[in-house]
């Protein structure tokens, strides 16, 4: 029944209300309420849980591929600002340093195509250098001494005048056989000399050996062996910046000596 006017809706709540009071109300269901409110909270609990595990998943997952991820080549890499090179560091590389052409072997007295020098040996006077072959050099205070593998002995004096003492010269004396020869001669006029060289007319170039007394007297004695040769050879004195300061040209034995080196 739907009341048509306000007394009627009155009515029926009075009725309704006069009802109600003769209904007793049950006791309160607290202990349902309390079960349903903690498998309520169990289920809330156990859905956060498997999203905090599937998120820790995922975060796991993404830290293996960071680590087992090689890292690309330097080549693919783009630059940071810092590694871009600057205005100044696009300028072209300075040119190499120019090398200096190589010494020329010369007759003059190129140090880099003569045999290394043999600085004098400094021997006390008439003491006996085994000059090699069965050949003897010994030097005192007027000359040069030598003999042969015969015992045959010589002398060449740097006292009698013929060698001018005054300037830089060399004297020569030889002898030869099918074997080849023993050159030796006295060097004078400098105490600079470091070396002197045999050059044969091939332009093969042996280095003597140099003998002086103590104090460096201004003069020695030099000695070499040399192959078989049909030329007369060239023998020059050297001081030690290899400058040339005598020779005696080829064809040239015994005599005076030579003249300094122009």
């Amino acid at each position: 029944m739907i009341p048509e006017s306000e007394t009627e809706a009155a009515w029926v709540r009075a009725v309704f209300a006069e009802a109600a009071d003769d209904v007793a109300p049950g006791p309160v269901p607290l202990a349902d309420v309390r079960r349903r409110g903690r498998a309520r909270r169990a289920r809330r609990s156990a859905a956060l849980g498997v999203v905090a595990a599937a998120a820790t998943a995922v975060v796991a997952v993404a830290s293996v591929t960071l680590v087992l991820s090689p890292a690309a080549p330097a080549d693919q890499r783009q630059p940071s600002v810092a590694d871009r090179p600057g205005p100044s560091d696009t300028s072209p590389p300075p040119p190499p340093a120019p090398v200096p052409p190589a010494p020329s072997a010369s007759a003059g007295g190129s140090a880099s195509s003569r045999p290394p020098a043999k600085p004098p040996r400094s021997v006390r006077p008439g003491e006996r250098v085994d000059a090699g072959q069965g050949w003897k050099v010994w030097l005192t205070e007027d000359g040069k001494h030598w003999s042969g593998p015969d015992g045959y002995e010589n002398f060449r004096s740097v006292t009698d005048g013929n060698l001018d003492l005054s300037r830089p010269g060399l004297s020569h004396q030889s002898q030869s056989g099918p074997d080849g020869a023993f050159h030796s001669g006295v060097y004078y006029g400098t105490r600079d000399a470091a070396g002197v060289e045999i050059a044969d007319g091939s332009g093969r170039k042996t280095a003597a050996t140099l003998l002086e007394l103590p104090g460096h007297p201004g003069w020695g004695v030099w000695y070499a062996h040399t192959p078989p040769s049909e030329d007369g050879p060239t023998i020059t004195l050297y001081d030690d910046a290899g400058t040339a300061l005598a020779d005696v040209p080829g064809g040239l034995f015994g005599g005076r000596g030579a003249s300094p080196a122009s």
